[in-house]
């Protein structure tokens, strides 16, 4: 059984008034949505009570989810709107790309920053990439740019993403395709990889 007909499973579980269904769905997903409410908002407590809003106006909504898309993609859509919501009334804006991974040095975006292995070289080298990285990302048009976030932040998978942005797989994938070329042009020069390498 697939995690997607599992958690429609549980779904249907809590709609038939089994509560501690929906505490399986909150601990399965809890960790996920705290990782990406994260890349959003960087103090702690905002963090849980933006997730608590989200799982508490997700079990509110349960009755409309209809189960054609993944219940997480569900779940993600509200989170990301609750968060939206929370920022703009505090007159705060959504983070971009290069808000995250360059704000903190702490902690970069693992996904977007060379892994430093300790000496300047390495250091310097990182953040060269994780600048021309983000600065390429956010050059991108909003459709790519919205793909390969999806994919390579939250780890979307490719129906998910397809889901989620209301387009065909293969559109996906050639969103996906696109700005991958575009970020690893940006890169070839940092890296020093011939023009028929992606990396």
């Amino acid at each position: 059984m697939s995690d997607r007909e599992i958690d429609l499973q549980l779904v249907e579980r809590v709609r038939a008034g089994d509560k501690q269904a929906f505490g399986l769905l909150v601990d399965k997903y809890r960790r996920k949505l705290i990782r990406l409410l994260s890349r959003m908002l960087r103090d702690a407590d905002e963090i849980e009570d933006i997730a608590q809003e989200a799982f508490i106006k997700a079990y509110r909504a349960l009755p409309q989810f209809r189960g054609d898309a993944a219940f997480y993609t569900w779940l993600y859509r509200i989170a990301v709107n609750t968060a939206k919501n929370h920022l703009a009334s505090r007159g705060r804006s959504m983070p971009t790309i290069s808000d995250q991974a360059m704000g903190d040095d702490d902690d970069p975006d693992e996904r977007l920053v060379a892994q430093d292995i300790g000496t300047p070289e390495t250091e310097l080298l990182s953040k060269q990439v994780a600048i021309a990285v983000n600065e390429a990302v956010e050059a991108l048009p909003q459709e790519l740019r919205q793909a390969i976030t999806l994919r390579e932040i939250e780890g979307m998978s490719y129906e998910e993403i397809a889901e989620y942005m209301d387009c065909p797989i293969g559109t996906v994938r050639s969103r996906i395709f696109r700005a991958r070329e575009a970020i690893s042009a940006k890169l070839r020069p940092i890296l020093g990889t011939p023009e028929d390498r992606r990396w």
